[in-house]
């Protein structure tokens, strides 16, 4: 049974997890053009100070992201790859922006909080999992043991 993958997500922290992911997912789909990066900036607070001074708004933060994100990809050898910038929680938005493209696969750095903190505030990658409607790859950690 040959897996079809002609989208492919690929969520972005700009970590170095992050730029293997991409380059995993070039090698699993063959043609970078055929990828979706995606960043989420989490949802400002309304009364952060930042926000309260007006030194903060979405349209500088998703104006930093995208400039950061086009730098990643270009790194990667992924320039022709899809780059959208989201707000909201990293996991529902990311699975949401799958469905929504019909994705075929989401490729997922397993990174990020371990131990309580985890416990605590939850796993992207395990969000992902359970709310995407297509195949999710998890990347192992580069550091893991």
């Amino acid at each position: 049974m040959a897996f079809a993958v002609n989208r492919v997500v690929v969520p972005v922290d700009f970590s170095d997890e992050s730029a293997a992911a991409i380059e995993a997912a070039v090698a699993v789909a063959g043609d970078p053009a055929k990828l979706h990066v995606v960043y989420v900036l989490q949802p400002l607070d309304s009364i952060s100070p930042g926000v309260l001074l007006g030194d903060v708004n979405d349209d500088d933060r998703k104006a930093t992201a995208s400039a950061n994100l086009k730098t990643l990809t270009e790194k990667c050898g992924a320039s022709s790859a899809e780059e959208t910038i989201l707000i909201g929680s990293p996991g529902m938005e990311i699975a949401e922006y799958a469905k929504n493209i019909n994705a075929d696969l989401i490729v997922i750095p397993s990174h990020g909080f371990h131990g309580m903190k985890r416990f605590l505030l939850g796993s992207t990658a395990e969000r992902v999992i359970r709310h995407a409607a297509c195949s999710v790859l998890v990347l192992r950690r580069s550091d893991a043991e």
